[in-house]
């Protein structure tokens, strides 16, 4: 961010969610790049604390606690809340209300954010479309809702306060392809923890999407800001597709959709909608 008197990795890095599959990651991998690292969770750490992190046990629905863990960091890696489909009152706490709070923080120190946005939020589009950043969005359910919410809320922070974020649309963070769905959507461990390094080295982001997915020829999307933060994936589920060939469900929702099983959870229409799929090249 303009006007920051220090660069964003001379100070401390927030990282909530990080008793997650993906937090748990992050705080292992860039503690070990020599990131100093404070550590937040609702529940404990799986993983011991990583040698230079702290770690703090917070509720995102803490106004007062996030803004407190959050004092004199240069970067925020909001990767706490719900992270799987729920009912609405179970997201809105710490998915809706639990992101203002990140972003106040932002705002106070000036601080860039990375938002992990999902797969989730484009959801209902079918799997024959192919998407680029400006697309609509399509959330998938209320998980998705949040994460189309937080993306909004980031471009309103950007826009009125210079609160610069990177809004990762991820896939699937997975340390390798599970089924014929994956081969779209896959991002590994080494693509990723890159992606996180870029959304912090980078100059200026200003409010910036990326696809996280690995270089797969079989994904749903394409255009983004990877050349603007510097991030080329260099991985690629290809090679992995004769393995998980015919793992697929028996379900023509899930299978027409790009989120997948998420996309069934309370689901009851009874005949398909038209296709929504972009026909541009």
């Amino acid at each position: 961010m303009k006007g920051q008197e220090l660069p964003i990795l001379d100070r401390p890095v927030l990282l909530t969610g990080a008793a997650g599959t993906i937090g748990s990651l992050l705080a292992e991998r860039l503690s070990a790049l020599g990131w100093t690292l404070r550590l937040t969770d609702l529940v404990d750490l799986p993983i011991p604390v990583p040698t230079g992190s702290t770690f703090d046990r917070l509720d995102l629905e803490d106004f007062d606690a996030v803004h407190r863990l959050a004092e004199g960091c240069g970067l925020i890696l909001h990767f706490g809340g719900v992270s799987t489909e729920h009912p609405f009152e179970a997201v809105l706490g710490p998915n809706l209300r639990g992101v203002f709070h990140i972003y106040e923080a932002a705002r106070r120190q000036k601080a860039r954010v990375v938002f992990p946005s999902s797969v989730h939020a484009v959801g209902l589009y079918d799997r024959s479309a192919v998407l680029d950043q400006d697309c609509l969005l399509r959330p998938d359910g209320y998980y998705g809702l949040s994460k189309a919410y937080g993306e909004m809320l980031a471009r309103l922070y950007w826009d009125k306060h210079a609160v610069e974020s990177v809004l990762i649309r991820i896939g699937s963070v997975l340390p390798e392809v599970g089924d014929e769905r994956h081969l779209s959507t896959w991002i590994s461990h080494d693509d990723f923890v890159r992606l996180i390094q870029r959304c912090a080295e980078a100059g200026q982001v200003d409010c910036s999407v990326i696809w996280g997915a690995s270089n797969n020829s079989r994904s749903f999307w394409r255009h983004d800001a990877r050349r603007k933060i510097g991030w080329t994936p260099l991985d690629c589920s290809d090679d992995q597709a004769e393995r998980v060939r015919g793992k697929v469900t028996d379900d023509p929702v899930v299978e027409r959709y790009q989120g997948g099983k998420f996309v069934v959870d309370d689901y009851s229409r009874a005949d398909f909608p038209p296709s929504a799929m972009f026909d541009d090249d």
